[in-house]
């Protein structure tokens, strides 16, 4: 029974933390017009599948909320290494993918082509549109995110 709510309490923990920052990306963009990289959008995919796994974790029955618990602390895991990566982008320790800075929209004509890429911000990858203290917003990703995980881990792990 404890470990039970041990769980369920290390999901809410890992539901409330990486909602609040997936919160704090969209925030940025939509209230701070700072629109997103691919990097930026493959960290919002893993908090995405955190949220997935956290909200098992809280709700379902003991089994699925244990597994539950593992896919959210995998995601958190998942975006820790492409958060990582991003920051690796951003200093110039290696390069980014080919998509970084592209913009992907479909076109039918040159026409709707010229339009979209007048229309559409170029947001290159290894460009910090934000930091704290001299670390990037990628960079606080990675650090919030592998706290939630060890946090969550030692919440389920503790004995009564």
């Amino acid at each position: 029974m404890r470990r039970a709510r041990n769980i369920r309490l290390a999901g809410l923990v890992i539901l409330l933390g990486s909602g609040a920052l997936l919160g704090g990306a969209l925030a940025f963009q939509y209230l701070g017009g700072l629109p997103p990289c691919e990097l930026c959008i493959w960290q919002r995919w893993a908090h995405g599948a955190v949220l997935a796994g956290a909200l098992a974790a809280v709700l379902a029955p003991r089994p699925i909320a244990a597994l539950g618990l593992a896919i959210g602390i995998a995601g958190l895991l998942c975006g820790v290494g492409i958060a990582i990566f991003h920051v690796g982008v951003e200093q110039a320790w290696w390069q980014g993918l080919a998509s970084c800075g592209a913009t992907g929209t479909p076109a039918t004509s040159v026409d709707d082509l010229l339009a979209a890429v007048e229309a559409a911000p170029v947001v290159r990858c290894g460009d910090v549109a934000w930091s704290l203290f001299g670390l990037s917003m990628a960079a606080w990703n990675a650090i919030a995110s592998l706290v939630l995980a060890i946090v969550a881990t030692v919440l389920a792990r503790r004995r009564a």
